[in-house]
């Protein structure tokens, strides 16, 4: 176990290298909207729609979207800003970003948004670009959390935020039974019928999210990273929460 392992908390069990996940996800990209719309009876939406709700966006700074995927936060963010700044989108997952492509030409192409293949590790910005730096369920397949959080800082504007959407354990007793039930047996069923993938993506999603951080745990990771006023917001039941932290 590597030292960034052992400090995110993490167990070498779930392979997060970056040939694994993008290939992964590689394959399920032509599904993945579907899937994800579906196994999560399209709570997913109202959650991204709570990220954009949750920012500031009225300085003239352009926005970034890491991990984009599919480019839904993205184009929600594009909307949102309504071409008054530029909004970015990376992801190191080539058909992803060209699904993302697809999406902003058919349904936004009249606003200034721009995808770009690049690994949040390793972002291709200037120091303090962007007034807002974001990332949905995506956290959780960088190689190196911390690594991660301090691009995206990298990148954040003094004055800036800095907000994850991430997956995290629901505290209802009852309902964390049912969710752990779903999360583990039932949705990489379905999952893996839908999508046909080789590589068990949706048995790693539920490995995944259980072996990430969340709540407290992640507000640390992020505060060691360097953001400011970390506040933590549970959705759903604590099925998800956005974590929001200041530049």
């Amino acid at each position: 176990m590597t030292p960034s392992t052992q400090a995110n908390g993490l167990s070498n069990r779930v392979d997060k290298s970056g040939a694994r996940v993008q290939q992964m996800f590689a394959e399920i990209a032509p599904r993945y909207d579907l899937l994800n719309h579906t196994l999560s009876l399209g709570i997913d939406i109202s959650w991204r729609r709570k990220v954009v709700r949750e920012l500031r966006l009225d300085r003239d700074l352009p926005v970034l979207d890491c991990c984009t995927g599919t480019g839904d936060l993205a184009l929600m963010l594009a909307n949102r800003v309504a071409g008054r700044v530029k909004v970015f989108g990376t992801d190191f997952c080539a058909p992803m970003l060209d699904l993302a492509r697809k999406k902003h030409a058919a349904r936004f192409a009249q606003l200034p948004l721009e995808f770009v293949e690049a690994d949040t590790q390793h972002l291709p910005f200037t120091d303090g670009q962007f007034q807002a730096v974001t990332v949905a369920f995506g956290l959780r397949n960088v190689q190196d959390t911390q690594a991660g959080l301090q691009e995206m800082l990298r990148v954040c504007a003094p004055g800036g935020q800095v907000l994850v959407l991430e997956f995290s354990e629901p505290s209802w007793p009852g309902f964390r039974q049912l969710y752990h039930f779903y999360f583990k047996h039932v949705l990489p069923r379905i999952g893996q019928a839908l999508s046909k993938n080789n590589h068990d993506a949706y048995s790693y999603l539920p490995d995944s999210v259980r072996q990430f951080p969340s709540g407290q745990a992640l507000a640390d990771l992020m505060q060691s990273a360097g953001l400011m006023n970390v506040r933590v917001k549970p959705l759903t039941l604590g099925i998800a929460t956005i974590y929001v932290g200041d530049r």
